[in-house]
């Protein structure tokens, strides 16, 4: 069992249209409405791939019943804590060359109450805990480091995804593996990002102050992981519908690997092809051509750039 704990999680709007253009009329050919989030998205992403996944998030009565019945579709027992606000919608934008403009709502306010039922609700038993996205309006920014400090073997089975404050609060505490992209890792060290070397070293800095993993998504230039050992990879993706839930899958499919090494690496870059061949959130069953689509190595090009 894999528990994810989502503390914003969001309705999802994806809309397709033809061409994006600010200030104009826009006629959708595509549209996708599903209960989301980012831990949502990896709770689910699991479940397609026949892990068995539980999902803790906040949500009224009205807001569970609808994240519930669409979990329960799709395998992944979810657990609500209850509170007054109502989750946040957000809208994706999807061009026919898979670009992407996002636009998120705050989400709802959560009082101290609510946010400690959260914590209480994530750290049941389960083989790793994933906990992922942004935080709710007045919850506690070193809400991630409270859970870690919560769970007494953080070390081996805790996994966070977040960015900012967030993200920042949670550096120097020790846990299993935290995925930061690019810019948020960029954003976090204050370094300027241009090569894999870059990011190793920044990734390197971040592990030797509590972190057992840290695995960098690149995009379309693919992840770096350092641990004990430094992986390079990348995924040869040509069917690109949408890369929202990428990020989401690639942790997933490291996850359901083991959460270490070389082979989690590649399995977590298959399901991230996968996920962007689907034009929703909820991602698509990884396949054996994803998996051939995945080149993973130790040899680590460090001077191979990772921006435009």
């Amino acid at each position: 069992m894999i528990t994810t704990l989502t503390p914003n999680p969001s309705f999802d709007r994806t809309l397709r249209v033809s061409a994006l253009e600010r200030g104009e009329v826009h006629r959708a050919s595509l549209v996708r409405v599903e209960c989301a989030g980012k831990g949502v998205n990896v709770a689910r992403a699991l479940a397609v791939n026949e892990h068995a996944a539980r999902a803790v998030f906040p949500a009224n009565d009205d807001d569970f019943a609808a994240f519930d019945a669409a979990l329960a579709a799709t395998g992944v027992m979810s657990h609500a804590v209850r509170i007054r606000g109502s989750i946040r919608s957000n809208i994706t934008v999807v061009e026919p060359d898979g670009t992407t403009t996002k636009i998120n709502e705050p989400g709802p306010e959560l009082n101290a109450a609510e946010a400690a039922e959260l914590l209480r609700a994530a750290v049941t038993g389960s083989d790793w805990l994933i906990a992922s996205g942004s935080l709710a309006p007045r919850t506690p920014t070193d809400f991630y480091a409270q859970l870690a400090a919560s769970l007494p073997d953080a070390e081996q089975r805790l996994a966070v995804d977040s960015s900012g404050q967030p993200l920042q609060q949670l550096v120097g505490t020790p846990c299993a593996v935290v995925k930061p992209n690019l810019s948020e890792l960029a954003e976090l060290t204050r370094r300027c990002m241009r090569t894999v070397g870059d990011v190793v070293e920044a990734a390197r800095d971040l592990r030797d102050r509590g972190w057992g993993s840290v695995l960098v998504s690149l995009g379309r230039f693919g992840a770096v992981l350092v641990s004990d050992e430094i992986s390079y990879g990348t995924v040869s993706a040509t069917d690109v519908r949408n890369t929202v839930g990428a990020g989401d899958a690639l942790l997933a499919g490291f996850i359901s690997a083991g959460g270490r090494g070389v082979t989690a690496l590649a399995e977590g870059l298959a399901w991230a092809s996968a996920a962007v061949r689907s034009l929703g959130t909820a991602g698509a069953r990884v396949s054996l051509d994803d998996r051939r689509a995945v080149v993973v190595s130790q040899c680590v090009p460090r001077d191979l750039p990772v921006g435009e």
